[in-house]
């Protein structure tokens, strides 16, 4: 099921449509990416009509670009809660494109933007957490790199204990600079890729639990939606995720 080939009005039409569901007097939680940043703008436009709305980023490149499209700001601490929060995905595990609702277990990876920290705080407080995505991110089974935010001085010890578990940790390299990328909580990131990532709830809870890491990028039952653009619209695929 895994797919190639997302363009970019793909991405459009998703971030837009998720941004088309945001209602007046929310506080929204602003995430990071491609189609999150299609999101944001669509945000901005609604915003200069009108719209009352509050936006929680979750990155440096978020925060400017909510600031570039005219969408008031706050931190997480300075609001009461997060209504709704719209992120991307470098991977969607768990959505059937025949069906646009279900029960199944939804996980995603993310972290493409060393960002994920940030991100799954924001997307764990919202009360919905609504995906956007194209076609191209949807996947049968967790087979991306899953990135971990390590603190610095724990890289090695991180690395081991990823490959006790099977995995091949690579240090993320930050373009035109030398030396690893560092992220917006001044901590760099390992790439782990893992052979068979068949119980994804059980390697986030061990990722979790592991000593010197910061966040990973599995995430798992927060999406309350995906939005998938498509050639010629969005599939919309709704999922109850949160316990009452």
């Amino acid at each position: 099921m895994k797919q190639t080939g997302g363009s970019e009005d793909q991405k459009r039409r998703a971030g837009e449509h998720a941004a088309g569901r945001v209602e007046d007097g929310t506080v929204v939680g602003l995430g990071t990416g491609s189609t999150a940043a299609h999101a944001i703008r669509a945000l901005g436009e609604r915003v200069d009509a009108g719209l009352d709305v509050v936006g929680v980023p979750t990155s440096f490149a978020s925060r400017e670009l909510a600031r570039e499209a005219g969408v008031p700001l706050a931190d997480l601490d300075a609001v009461d809660g997060v209504d709704v929060a719209i992120d991307g995905a470098d991977q969607v595990v768990g959505v059937d494109p025949a069906d646009a609702t279900g029960d199944a277990t939804v996980v995603l990876v993310k972290g493409g933007g060393a960002a994920h920290a940030r991100e799954k705080y924001v997307d764990a407080a919202a009360e919905a957490m609504h995906v956007v995505a194209d076609p191209s991110k949807l996947a049968d089974r967790v087979d991306h790199p899953i990135p971990v935010e390590v603190l610095p001085d724990a890289r090695t010890v991180v690395a081991d204990a990823v490959r006790e578990r099977g995995g091949d940790p690579v240090l993320r390299r930050a373009d035109r600079k030398d030396g690893p990328v560092v992220t917006d909580n001044g901590n760099v990131v390992l790439d782990c890729a893992f052979d068979a990532t068949d119980d994804p709830v059980a390697l986030a809870n061990a990722l979790s639990a592991t000593p010197g890491v910061v966040e990973h990028g599995l995430f798992v039952d927060l999406a309350a939606a995906v939005h998938v653009g498509t050639s010629d619209g969005v599939d919309v695929h709704a999922f109850d995720t949160r316990d009452d």
